[in-house]
C-alpha cells in the first residue's frame, strides 16, 4: 500500500472524524473508503466522451436517460422529432429551445447508441399500452 501524506481543513477533518466514528472505522479508513467510493462513481460514469454535449441522468424509472446536458431534453424526444415527425434539425432546434448543433449531436448519438435508446422507446411505448 502506499503512503500519502494529506493536508485537511480543519473543519473538514473534523467532519471526516465524527463520521469515522459514527461507521466505527479510523480516519483513515474512512478517507479510504471515501476515495474507493468516489473513483468507483467515476468509473461508473457513462457520459461518451465523443458526445461533450449529452450526459445521462435517472429518469422517473431510476434508469439512466441520455440527454442533452443543461436542458433535460432526453435524446430520443429529438430522435422521435427527426424519424417519426419528419422534422429538420433547425425545425427541431426552433422547437425545443435548442442550437442545431445539440440537435445534430443528439441525432449522432443516437445512432452511436441506437440499440439502447430503441429499447428506452419500446419499454415507454409497452409502458403507456400497459397504463392505458
Amino acid at each position: 500500500m502506499a503512503r500519502y501524506p494529506l493536508n485537511l481543513p480543519t473543519g473538514l477533518k473534523k467532519e471526516a472524524e465524527e463520521w469515522a466514528t459514527h461507521q466505527g472505522v479510523s480516519l483513515n479508513q474512512f478517507i479510504l473508503w471515501s476515495v474507493s467510493e468516489k473513483v468507483g462513481a467515476l468509473k461508473q460514469q457513462l457520459d461518451d466522451p465523443a458526445f461533450p454535449h449529452v450526459t445521462y441522468r435517472r429518469g422517473a424509472s431510476g434508469w439512466p436517460v441520455p440527454v442533452l446536458r443543461g436542458t433535460g431534453i432526453r435524446v430520443q424526444t429529438v430522435a422521435v422529432a427527426a424519424q417519426q415527425w419528419k422534422l429538420s434539425p433547425g425545425q427541431i432546434a426552433a422547437e425545443y429551445g435548442l442550437t442545431e448543433r445539440q440537435v445534430k449531436e443528439s441525432l449522432a448519438f443516437y445512432e452511436a447508441h441506437r440499440q439502447e435508446i430503441e429499447a428506452g422507446i419500446t419499454a415507454e411505448q409497452a409502458l403507456e399500452e400497459t397504463c392505458a
